[in-house]
C-alpha cells in the first residue's frame, strides 16, 4: 500500500484537509453526497502506481470545517476549493491535472472546467445530479421543496427520509458501501470514516442538496473550455435521474459519453474495475 501524505488548505471560510497519493500526472478526485476523502481510498491506492492522486474532504464535511456555522452551499464556491487545492498541489496551464467527479463532485467538476480549463486535462464527470437538465424536472423540484419542509420542520432524520422516499433511494446503503465495498468488514479506520461521513448527513441534506440540484451548467462554456469532458454513467444505474443527466450533458455539449461498471457508488463498491475504466478513460483521452 502507498502511503498517503495528509495536509490542510486555508480557503475563504473553510479549511480543507487533502491527501496526496503515488506518483505521476496529478488525478484530483472530487467527491460528493456525504463522502470524504476516506471514500476514495482504495480507488486512490489502485491508481497510485501511473497518477500522484490527490483527495479532499469537501468545506463543511468530515475535517474540513467551516470558519462559521453552516450556510447554504454554491457549486462555484466548492469549485473554487478544487482550484486552490490544484494550485496548492503544483498544477499549472503547461501541466494541468486529470479530474474526476462522482455525483455532485461531477457538478463541481464541471464548473471547475468552465472557471479554470487550463487547471483541466481531461474531466470525467460521473452520473451529475443535474436534475434541471431533465423533462420531468418538475417532480424532482417538488422532491426537493419536500426536503427543504421537512428539513426546516422535523430535522435530519425526516429530510433524508423524504429524499430517500422522492428519489426512489435507500437511505445510505451507497455511503455505507464506498467504505470498505470488497474488502469485506470495515477496519477500524473504516469505522471512523463511516462515522465520520454519518456525521455529514446534515450538512448533506440541508445546506448541499437543495442549492446543488438546482445547479445549471454553462453549456456554451463547456464547449468551448480547453477541457476535454468525458461524461460517463454506471451500467446498473439505468433510468436514475443521474444517470440520464450524464446522456444530456454529453449532447447538449457535444461531447464523449462513456458507460462505466457498476452504479452511482461503484468507485467504492466496484473499486478495481472502476480504477481500470478510469485510468483506460483517461489515458486514451
Amino acid at each position: 500500500m502507498r502511503p498517503t501524505k495528509t495536509n490542510t488548505l486555508k480557503v475563504p471560510g473553510a479549511t480543507l484537509h487533502y491527501e496526496i497519493r503515488g506518483s505521476g500526472p496529478t488525478l484530483l478526485l472530487i467527491c460528493g453526497g456525504i463522502y470524504d476523502a476516506a471514500g476514495y481510498a482504495s480507488l486512490a491506492q489502485r491508481l497510485a502506481d501511473r497518477y500522484t492522486v490527490v483527495t479532499y474532504d469537501r468545506r463543511g464535511n468530515s475535517r474540513s470545517p467551516l470558519d462559521g456555522p453552516p450556510e447554504p452551499q454554491s457549486i462555484e464556491t466548492h469549485a473554487d476549493d478544487a482550484h486552490r487545492v490544484l494550485v496548492e498541489v503544483g498544477v499549472t496551464a503547461d501541466d494541468p491535472a486529470y479530474v474526476f467527479g462522482n455525483s455532485s463532485g461531477a457538478i463541481i467538476g464541471l464548473e471547475l472546467a468552465v472557471r479554470h480549463p487550463e487547471q483541466v486535462r481531461v474531466l470525467v464527470a460521473h452520473e451529475p445530479p443535474l436534475f434541471e437538465l431533465l423533462p420531468d424536472r418538475d417532480r424532482w423540484r417538488a422532491v426537493v421543496r419536500d426536503v427543504e419542509e421537512a428539513f426546516a420542520k422535523e430535522g435530519t432524520e425526516a429530510a433524508m427520509k423524504a429524499f430517500a422516499t422522492g428519489f426512489d433511494r435507500t437511505g445510505h446503503e451507497h455511503e455505507e458501501a464506498a467504505t470498505h465495498g470488497e474488502q469485506g468488514e470495515p477496519t477500524p479506520e473504516m469505522a471512523e470514516a463511516m462515522a465520520r461521513m454519518e456525521k455529514n448527513t446534515e450538512f448533506f441534506i440541508g445546506y448541499e442538496v437543495p442549492p446543488f440540484v438546482s445547479y445549471l451548467p454553462d453549456v456554451e462554456a463547456l464547449r468551448a473550455s480547453s477541457a476535454r469532458v468525458v461524461m460517463v454513467a454506471g451500467e446498473e444505474s439505468e433510468g436514475q435521474p443521474p444517470y440520464r443527466a450524464s446522456f444530456v450533458v454529453a449532447e447538449q455539449i457535444e461531447g464523449r459519453h462513456v458507460m462505466f461498471p457498476g452504479d452511482h457508488g461503484a468507485f467504492g463498491t466496484r473499486y478495481e474495475a472502476f480504477a481500470a475504466k478510469l485510468d483506460e478513460v483517461l489515458s486514451g483521452s
